[in-house]
């Protein structure tokens, strides 16, 4: 039987640091009104003439340098985005032109915030099948890019970056353990771009009615995350047979201090127990969770022997959890 092990990751966020009084213009004393709410106290903004693939490609530079391997022993590359390049090709290929990985094949995944996670389900089979012994996976955006900015209920929660790790193939009972994935399309127009596709394409008058940024209905989804979460930490441990307290850490989606309070509460888990980086980076969409494992791995915080829970939730509605052991 094969598993699916973490041999290297990687992360990359943009150089410029936008603190809370940047949006002292949408209301009085930002900084307090954003920390209060959120936890939040800075994020990075690409530049506009840096996309997703850009950063998505220095996340994987990274995965590449810690693994100490060529892109050209990747089977495949998988990257979550919801803030894609382009419609089309996929972000995944350009990432593949990027850092030479001539043997992968690539593709990209929306699943909003939860596509990190879903993601690693997809890579996981891959490499559980037999058929593929590497696969990397990445989680970027740049949401400054589609914000409605003034949207005080959504712009000052998002960031932009970008997390990776690369998969590879052992017959150790170790790595990812178990997962679990879900959505409930019922809830879809609760996160949403109208006016990006087929549904309603941009014109003019979508532009000017700015349907063409991010909408979001927070009092719902903040309902609906802490809902979710004690599912999915229930689900993942229960798959895997282990007792909540035998869990080290727990890497959530970077969105809201205040849903892990909750739930820290709700569950009994101490809040030590969960690695947040969001109040530097904010809400960094796919990029996420790939991005605080990569920085407490790197800072020596998840050390071998310890189980880590990935969470995610958002858009779709989607959300999922995957136990790593390392």
């Amino acid at each position: 039987m094969y598993y699916s092990e973490i041999v290297a990751t990687g992360g990359f966020v943009p150089e410029r640091v936008v603190p809370n009084d940047f949006f002292n213009y949408l209301v009085a004393d930002a900084d307090e009104w954003i920390r209060s709410r959120t936890g939040i106290g800075e994020r990075r903004f690409a530049a506009p003439d840096v996309s997703t693939s850009d950063l998505a490609t220095e996340a994987a530079r990274h995965a590449l340098d810690m693994a100490g391997m060529p892109a050209d022993e990747l089977d495949c590359i998988i990257v979550a985005t919801s803030t894609p390049d382009m419609i089309l090709p996929s972000t995944a290929c350009m990432v593949q032109k990027n850092i030479g990985a001539s043997n992968a094949f690539a593709f990209d995944m929306n699943a909003v915030c939860s596509g990190f996670v879903y993601a690693v389900e997809t890579a996981d089979n891959f490499i559980r099948s037999g058929k593929y012994r590497r696969v990397m996976v990445i989680g970027a955006d740049t949401y400054s890019k589609i914000l409605d900015f003034d949207d005080k209920g959504s712009c000052p929660l998002f960031g932009d970056g970008a997390g990776a790790l690369i998969l590879g193939r052992t017959e150790e009972k170790k790595g990812i353990l178990q997962s679990v994935v879900r959505s409930d399309g019922g809830g879809w127009e609760l996160i949403q771009v109208p006016s990006s596709g087929s549904r309603k394409p941009v014109t003019a008058e979508t532009i000017a009615a700015r349907e063409n940024t991010f909408k979001m209905a927070g009092k719902q989804v903040f309902i609906f995350a802490t809902d979710v979460i004690p599912k999915i930490i229930a689900d993942v441990t229960g798959k895997a047979g282990i007792e909540v307290g035998e869990i080290d850490y727990i890497i959530p989606h970077q969105a809201n201090v205040r849903i892990i309070d909750f739930i820290s509460k709700k569950t009994g888990l101490g809040k030590e127990r969960f690695l947040l980086n969001l109040h530097r980076y904010g809400n960094t969409a796919a990029a996420s969770v790939g991005l605080a494992l990569d920085e407490n791995l790197r800072n020596g915080t998840i050390k071998a022997g310890h189980q880590v829970l990935m969470m995610g939730f958002g858009g779709g509605l989607s959300w999922g959890g995957a136990l790593i052991r390392f």
